[in-house]
């Protein structure tokens, strides 16, 4: 099961002179990009939050707007890259941590379901032609996909990344009204994590 996330927007975006054009165009891409998110057309607010970042690879909000509608659109592998800009450009900013554990893990249920496998060279591939399926399935019973032990590597890594970033966050938040949930989350995830680890012992 996905893993829900409450995504903030962060539009406000700061100009430091009248007399940046570059600013300007930034602040109007992300705020046609804003109007997109506000009406789910995801695919559209990527485009000129791309565009905003082709002007100006420098402002946190463009990124962490990006990973947020990559979020949205379920492409995690390019949303978890978002983030990760956008921590290097801020790296106080708490929700970015979260909000790229929950891409983490989301990734790894994408793994686990087989909507995604690892090929050869160890890149994600959107669909499994070679997966290994049982024919006598009875009513209501679901096809098991075989994970490679590179595949169940990748989980593992995936699920640890996202314990370190729900711990950053903890540190980072200025508020604890959701600590319970998160901890409870990282609980959650050292427990699945030592089920596999058993598993591959066995």
């Amino acid at each position: 099961m996905k893993k829900a996330l409450l995504l903030v927007c962060i539009l406000s975006i700061s100009v430091v002179t009248t007399a940046c054009i570059n600013s300007f165009a930034v602040q109007e891409l992300n705020g046609k990009a804003m109007t997109y998110m506000e009406q789910g057309n995801y695919q559209e607010a990527i485009e000129r939050l791309k565009s905003s970042i082709d002007i100006d690879n420098s402002v946190f909000e463009s990124h962490y707007n990006l990973a947020v509608a990559y979020t949205k659109t379920e492409d995690y592998i390019n949303a978890m890259k978002s983030y990760q800009k956008a921590i290097n450009l801020n790296p106080d900013f708490a929700d970015s941590y979260y909000s790229l554990a929950v891409a983490e893990e989301n990734l790894a249920v994408d793994l686990e379901s087989g909507t995604l496998f690892l090929d050869e060279n160890g890149d994600l591939k959107t669909s499994q032609e070679d997966a290994v399926y049982s024919d006598d399935l009875s009513v209501g019973e679901k096809n098991e996909v075989k994970l490679t032990d590179s595949e169940k590597q990748y989980i593992l890594d995936l699920r640890n990344d996202a314990i370190k970033n729900y711990n950053e966050y903890l540190s980072r938040s200025k508020s604890s009204e959701d600590e319970e949930e998160v901890r409870n989350q990282i609980s959650k995830l050292e427990k699945s994590i030592s089920l596999e680890t058993d598993k591959v012992k066995e």
